[in-house]
């Protein structure tokens, strides 16, 4: 099967399949202003969120790398700043620019949001004009970084969905791509097992420390994960305790000896090279995403039992489901369907075969279905409340 693509080769040599102007807001008060230059402009894009006053120390550090790594992502080809407050605009469109990419920042205040919009719009047009007149170039599967989820999970997605992610994750890492994975809570009752598909000792101690802190969070408020996990849906899909999802969810890992974990990643940081890295994440659909996207992630599959309308506006999200009555029932948001898993009609390599083979239409251009249904959910994760 051929895995060529085309896509557009940025200034700092990551290849993106996507094209985008995006108007990135620092903070709420300034998603009226991205929005208004989204409509007047076309070929933008706004990332309106509802964060970014009074954030301070690592959930505000956090907050600057998800949009600097969005704004930076190689879906992206030029990006303007706007914020209420000049510097921390200054701060995001600083830390896009290391890309080498256009991008131009405006702070509302001292102007006035009227002034902003049209100061800001007139670049847009300029940088609309620059996107629109990159060509695209011949690359492989293997050039892009993908991440992998599972979400609304029943049986079928550790019986079938996920183990096809895992072989489609050992195929792209043998080319020498590179693939990151999550999930910190939905590792809990396999934390065991995932630990020893780390490269190192070392590696595999950093992951079990990940996953205690993790929980010692959760234990520390006075509660447990029932009720959250697994959720209403994973139950309803026969899926009764965490251990049954965690089990089904490290399929997405694929085999240790094709494939060991590279690096345990800090939520929204990009991987230092090729191969397959695990990053301590929520296991939020829209929030986790949003992270891959700022680790750079150029697109993204999505394994679904129960069914998920979950997409991005930087990543485009394939999803996959072995789930017949899901693929029956909610068929405009599946893109790939290895229901025949379960029904003896397909081996895993011909469902992953499938799969490769929508990843690389959707790589040349090809809307997934959350693209064609403008589902965007843009979602930033928090660590704590505001001060």
């Amino acid at each position: 099967m051929s895995t060529k693509i085309i896509g557009y080769k940025r200034e700092n040599g990551k290849i993106g399949i996507r094209n985008y102007v995006a108007i990135i807001p620092v903070d709420d008060l300034s998603n009226n202003a991205c929005e208004s230059v989204a409509k007047i402009v076309q070929g933008t894009m706004a990332l309106p969120h509802p964060y970014g006053r009074l954030q301070y120390g690592p959930d505000l550090d956090l907050h600057f790398r998800t949009l600097i790594g969005n704004g930076a992502n190689a879906n992206v080809a030029a990006a303007i700043v706007i914020g209420i407050e000049p510097n921390w605009a200054r701060r995001i469109a600083e830390g896009i620019a290391k890309t080498g990419k256009p991008v131009a920042y405006f702070g509302i205040e001292g102007h006035g949001v009227l002034k902003t919009i049209e100061m800001a719009a007139r670049k847009a047009k300029e940088f609309t004009q620059y996107a629109t007149a990159q060509e695209k170039v011949e690359a492989d599967l293997s050039d892009l970084l993908i991440s992998f989820k599972c979400g609304e999970s029943d049986t079928t997605s550790g019986l079938g969905g996920n183990p096809t992610a895992g072989r489609v994750g050992e195929r792209l890492i043998a080319a020498g791509g590179t693939v990151i994975f999550g999930e910190t809570s939905e590792t809990t009752g396999a934390e065991h097992i995932l630990a020893r598909h780390f490269a190192t000792k070392e590696l595999s101690e950093k992951y079990l420390q990940t996953h205690r802190n993790y929980l010692k969070v959760i234990e520390d408020s006075g509660e447990d994960l029932m009720g959250s996990q697994p959720t209403e849906g994973n139950i309803a899909g026969g899926l009764t305790t965490i251990e049954e999802k965690a089990l089904g969810n490290i399929q997405k890992a694929g085999r240790k000896e094709k494939c060991p974990v590279q690096s345990v990643l800090d939520l929204a940081q990009a991987p230092a090279g090729p191969g397959l890295h695990f990053m301590d994440s929520s296991s939020a659909a829209a929030e986790y995403i949003t992270l891959m996207g700022a680790a750079g992630a150029v697109l993204h599959l999505f394994i679904t039992g129960q069914g998920n309308i979950v997409g991005n506006p930087v990543v485009p999200t394939v999803k996959i489901s072995a789930n017949p009555k899901t693929v029956a029932t909610m068929g405009e948001h599946i893109d790939v369907d290895v229901s025949g898993l379960l029904s003896r009609e397909l081996d895993l390599d011909a469902a992953a075969d499938k799969v490769m083979a929508c990843l690389v239409a959707t790589a040349r251009g090809r809307f997934t279905c959350a693209e064609a249904l403008g589902q965007k959910e843009f979602v930033l994760t928090r660590l704590y409340p505001s001060a």
